[in-house]
């Protein structure tokens, strides 16, 4: 999701870090309803949120029944996620309390490192998100 405040790292809090790699489904409600595989948004708008989630249920389906999950979870992230982050895997980075959405950072604090999400909604669209720190 795109950082609150400061960006990833800023944001106050505690000093805390906690870390992440996502896959995001966007869908026709995401505030911004286009992404770096598609510009125009056209795919992204044709999609309800009943359908981001099943789309998420499944990515998450393969990574889980998978030999190697980790590895699993970087493939359909880089191949699926409407988020820039899928270039670099899914890797969100290090960040501190307060940085990402609550949601996001909700779900993020109740798993622990390597543990993968069930769908999460956001107002970027619908996340699986695997604990990295």
């Amino acid at each position: 999701p795109p950082p609150r405040g400061g960006g990833p790292g800023g944001g106050g809090g505690d000093g805390e870090k906690m870390g992440a790699r996502h896959v995001l489904i966007k869908h026709k409600g995401s505030r911004r309803p286009q992404s770096h595989k598609d510009e125009s948004g056209r795919a992204i708008k044709a999609r309800n949120l009943p359908d981001a989630i099943a789309k998420a249920e499944s990515f998450r389906t393969e990574i889980v029944g998978s030999k190697d999950p980790p590895a699993k979870f970087k493939e359909v992230a880089k191949r699926e996620s409407d988020c820039s982050s899928a270039h670099r895997e899914g890797d969100l980075g290090p960040f501190a309390k307060g940085a990402m959405q609550p949601a996001f950072e909700k779900a993020v604090a109740a798993l622990k490192v390597g543990e993968i999400s069930q769908p999460v909604e956001t107002d970027s669209g619908v996340h699986i998100i695997m604990r990295t720190l």
